[in-house]
């Protein structure tokens, strides 16, 4: 089969690989499209190799299961669905609570095994995955449209859920960068709560995509950001604020914005350092009461419902398609910023 494999820190190439084997716990599944995520290029550019043989990328992963482990019930050849990126144990106690995410197996790092990130991934025409890590999707979601959800949509889910208190009717919520996971988290916040959404980002472009996807209001990012949010919310802040950047400016804008006792959640991975210290609250810092969770993945619950939005035709990914072959100028595009919403590749 053709696999698009980090071969060396920052080198991917198309190679011809072997269709992998399966155990009798496990899947086989076809390809039918795979997304491409930051995660995806933060591991492209890390200057060491995550291990020694080549690594296939790719952890937004939708297809067709090929061949089923002998041990596997309850599935079938042909039958279509996703992959849920977080392969944790199923019987720690976290796992037994529904927060897959955070398995103790993955110990203090909490992050189970995924596809790509050590596990070979879905850039390629084959994957193997573990069975209980499969969610079906039915017949009417596109592949291009259902990979993307195990991530761009998983994630800002999880952001989302986790601030729920403060998420009441006429509430307002701040959503920063409108990439491939922020402007799937307005279509959600605008589906599942009641309040007024603020997109902020960089690119009026990206803007565009915010309102087309529901947003209330719309900022281009700039010094004059956070007085603005200040005044739209009578001098208090945002209920909560949704970082998908996660850089020092935005973590500043985000401390800056949230609300007494409201909700600052870290969904990027830029490395950002908001600035928190125990000293009295006021000014630009942290008001007192807020909370700031740094917000990883997604608990197969969380997957499972942001599917059946995608069914219902609440939420649509924006997605730009490229053949497998061309995953280099797609990750190219995306560290630019040139992708509107989420890049899939189509094996």
């Amino acid at each position: 089969m053709r696999a698009m494999q980090l071969t060396a820190p920052g080198t991917l190439e198309l190679r011809t690989i072997p269709v992998p084997e399966i155990g009798p716990g496990d899947l086989l599944v076809r390809v039918g499209a795979a997304g491409i995520c930051h995660s995806d290029s933060f591991v492209l550019g890390l200057p060491f190799p995550l291990r020694e043989d080549p690594l296939t990328l790719g952890h937004e992963i939708a297809g067709t299961i090929e061949a089923i482990g002998a041990e596997v019930v309850g599935r079938a050849v042909g039958e279509r669905g996703i992959v849920y990126l977080c392969w944790s144990c199923g019987d720690c106690r976290e796992c037994l609570r529904g927060n897959e995410n955070v398995c103790l197996a993955a110990g203090r790092g909490a992050m189970p095994p995924c596809p790509g990130l050590g596990p070979d991934g879905g850039m390629a025409e084959y994957v193997r995955i573990p069975a209980s890590a499969f969610v079906p999707i039915g017949a009417e979601l596109s592949f291009a449209q259902a990979a993307p959800l195990a991530d761009a949509a998983l994630t800002p889910m999880h952001a989302i859920r986790g601030a729920t208190d403060q998420l009441w009717p006429g509430a307002t919520a701040v959503a920063i960068g409108i990439g491939g996971l922020g402007h799937v988290a307005i279509q959600l916040l605008k589906s599942t709560t009641e309040t007024r959404v603020i997109a902020v980002d960089v690119s009026a472009e990206k803007l565009d995509l915010a309102t087309a996807c529901g947003a209330d209001i719309t900022l281009l990012a700039g010094p004059d950001t956070a007085a603005t949010i200040l005044e739209l919310t009578d001098g208090r802040g945002a209920e909560a604020v949704f970082d998908f950047v996660g850089s020092d400016v935005t973590a500043k804008l985000a401390v800056e914005t949230v609300a007494p006792n409201g909700a600052y959640r870290m969904v990027g991975l830029a490395g950002g350092v908001p600035g928190i210290d125990s000293g009295p609250a006021g000014g630009p810092g942290l008001p007192w009461g807020a909370t700031v969770r740094k917000s990883y993945g997604g608990t197969r619950n969380d997957l499972t419902a942001v599917v059946a939005l995608a069914a219902e035709g609440a939420l649509r990914v924006e997605v730009e398609c490229f053949d497998l072959a061309a995953a280099r100028t797609a990750f190219d595009r995306l560290d630019a910023g040139a992708i509107r919403g989420r890049a899939v590749l189509i094996p």
